[in-house]
């Protein structure tokens, strides 16, 4: 996987509680009257995976990641696409990956990110994620 710093949402981002990616992406202008959507079409690849084996008391929780749009960089947000959502299990291995694997349709707005839900009776102690749009996604799960 080739990852460009300026499609980065997160680099080994520390998760432990609900939070938004570090990095948001600025997905450009958009001209008065203009659509755009830049999911359909030739997929673009979105890579979100495990990169620090995540770790908790209560062995209960679950990680659901969403795709944040807005017009402005202040996010509040206009629109939210959840991704998916990886279980407790697969969290305590480095380089489970969300089982969404291209940038959805409906994409829209100028501004984009990733936000982290943490669900569960407890809260992580450990785990970090990185994730971006990247030229490919590698298959052989290596």
């Amino acid at each position: 996987m080739i990852f460009d710093r300026t499609n980065l949402f997160s680099n080994a981002q520390a998760i432990t509680a609900s939070a938004a990616s570090t990095n948001a992406i600025d997905l450009g202008p958009i001209a008065s009257g203009v659509v755009r959507d830049i999911g359909p079409g030739t997929d673009i690849p979105l890579l979100v995976q495990v990169v620090e084996a995540f770790d908790s008391a209560a062995d209960d929780e679950t990680l659901t990641v969403a795709l944040q749009l807005d017009s402005t960089d202040t996010f509040t947000p206009d629109k939210s696409i959840t991704l998916g959502t990886i279980s407790n299990a697969d969290l305590k291995k480095v380089g489970t990956r969300i089982p969404f694997r291209v940038v959805p349709d409906g994409v829209n707005l100028q501004f984009a990110r990733l936000y982290y839900t943490v669900a569960g009776s407890g809260a992580f102690t450990a785990g970090k994620i990185t994730a971006g749009i990247v030229a490919a996604v590698q298959t052989n799960n290596r």
